[in-house]
């Protein structure tokens, strides 16, 4: 992995553990330990999946990348958090914030582009037909 590739993915991991932690304490309270159950859970499935990424240096946020290695319940419950969690990041980290939304306009790798195509192609094909018109007689 390129440095620059290990730095973003770095600085991915420490903006998505900020806000999971802002969002935690703001919505479940204060508490001893930084998350709760819940969000310690989401938190170590994050990672996780950071460290699997199939597009390793080349990866783009997850917001926009054509691979969706999240199961569907975990990406809803990023979703609410980056929802809830982003709009109050600017003042205290202006530049994680920056560099986050930065991030989302950086072009699809190649990789990414090409995976996309590929399933914009299966969509097509298994799409249902649109309606039928009715033949001139």
């Amino acid at each position: 992995m390129r440095p620059a590739a290990a730095r973003r993915i770095a600085r991915e991991r420490r903006t998505l553990g900020i806000m999971i932690g802002r969002y935690c304490a703001g919505n479940h309270g204060p508490r001893a330990e930084p998350l709760c159950g819940d969000c310690e859970a989401l938190w170590t499935y994050a990672q996780t999946r950071l460290d699997r990424c199939v597009f390793a240096d080349e990866k783009p946020t997850c917001a926009i990348c054509p691979v969706h290695c999240y199961e569907a319940t975990m990406r809803e419950r990023v979703r609410n958090v980056m929802r809830w969690a982003g709009p109050r990041m600017l003042l205290p980290h202006p530049i994680l914030t920056l560099l986050h939304l930065r991030d989302e306009k950086r072009p699809l790798s190649a990789k990414a582009q090409a995976i996309r195509a590929r399933r914009q192609q299966a969509a097509n094909l298994i799409s249902p037909p649109g309606p039928e018109t009715p033949s001139a007689r």
